[in-house]
């Protein structure tokens, strides 16, 4: 008995070391962190057809447009806004969510495919650099500096 004894803990000892010695290396495991959402501020900024225009109503015919929020020279706050296409100096404006970017509806130009009014504003003036690639540009592209637009013409001013 003895020696089944001493047999089987000479087993157990080279199971033991043979089981520590052959394992697999242990595999280091690289963390990956999902990328931080991007704020509205950064997506604002990514975007280059958002504007901010006066929100206090028809009766209002302050003008006032921006790339910037902030307040109109009538004291309303102004809202956002994409322009969805450039006609001369006039943008055509969705005023639809923050964040959408729907274009005009196919079927009644005077909307837009989210189903909100096409507003028009007035760039003539503004301060504000845009692209007018002819009588009615997509480009889209406004600015409150000069550059070029992403169908490669310079943004004009008026």
């Amino acid at each position: 008995m003895n020696k089944n004894f001493l047999t089987l803990l000479a087993c157990v000892a080279m199971v033991v070391a043979l089981g520590c010695s052959r394992s697999a290396p242990v595999v280091e495991t690289e963390t990956i962190a999902e990328p931080a959402a991007a704020s509205t501020v950064e997506t604002a900024e990514a975007r280059h057809d958002v504007v901010y225009v006066c929100g206090c109503g028809p009766d209002c015919n302050c003008g006032s447009i921006s790339t910037e929020p902030g307040n109109c020279d009538c004291g309303t706050a102004l809202v956002w806004a994409h322009v969805v296409k450039v006609e001369g100096n006039e943008a055509l404006l969705c005023t639809c969510a923050e964040g959408c970017d729907c274009t005009i509806d196919a079927s009644d130009d005077t909307k837009c495919s989210c189903g909100n009014e096409v507003r028009r504003a007035s760039l003539e003036g503004s301060g504000l650099w845009f692209c007018n690639c002819g009588g009615s540009c997509t480009c889209n592209h406004v600015s409150s500096e000069p550059g070029v637009c992403g169908c490669g013409m310079d943004l004009i001013t008026s």
